[in-house]
């Protein structure tokens, strides 16, 4: 099986995925619908994140079509963050695949 990257970087090391604020959650299920991910599964009546590397690293589409804004995403500076320093660790500057 091909291990899975994301700008070289392995998946499984990325902590990209959706965090539910169940306080505000309704359970209209809204995210569970705009994912082709199966991110989402539904447990009592509410999405639960049960698929987290599932998650397209970056994408933050369910966040938006929740009206009670109850996902959020990390925000996008972790992203750019993660390539930075994994660019400078690399013996080439990033400019390969050496990991």
């Amino acid at each position: 099986m091909k291990k899975e990257t994301w700008n070289g970087i392995d998946r499984a090391k990325i902590k990209w995925f959706p965090t539910i604020d169940y306080d505000k959650c309704t359970g209209c299920l809204a995210c569970l619908e705009k994912c082709p991910q199966n991110v989402y599964t539904k447990k009592n009546g509410k999405p639960k994140v049960t698929n987290p590397d599932n998650c397209v690293v970056g994408c933050t589409g369910c966040d938006d079509v929740c009206p009670q804004k109850a996902i959020s995403h990390p925000p996008k500076s972790y992203l750019v963050n993660l390539v930075k320093n994994a660019k400078s660790a690399c013996s080439c500057g990033g400019k390969c695949k050496c990991k």
